[in-house]
């Protein structure tokens, strides 16, 4: 991993703690796999901290830029599955 999340300096530590904890998920998505309940419980608690849709938005594009994973679709893939974990192609 050679990039930075993107994150706000006017963050809580725990929300930091938090929204590096739900990019990290959707890393391990593609990486290897993440439980469903996970990532759809960090996502919940992502959107808490960025309510916007659109800084929601700016968030995954500069998080899809610099890592190359994109996030929406793992929270859509978990909220569909019927499965316990999910796996990214």
């Amino acid at each position: 991993m050679n990039y930075h999340y993107p994150l706000d300096d006017e963050w809580s530590k725990q929300e930091v703690i938090d929204v590096v904890n739900f990019f990290a998920l959707v890393e391990q998505a593609y990486e290897k796999q993440a439980a469903c309940d996970d990532v759809l419980a960090a996502y919940q608690r992502f959107k808490r901290i960025v309510p916007s849709k659109s800084e929601e938005k700016t968030y995954f594009r500069e998080f899809e830029q610099a890592s190359g994973y994109a996030a929406f679709p793992v929270v859509k893939k978990a909220r569909n599955s019927d499965q316990k974990n999910i796996r990214m192609k």
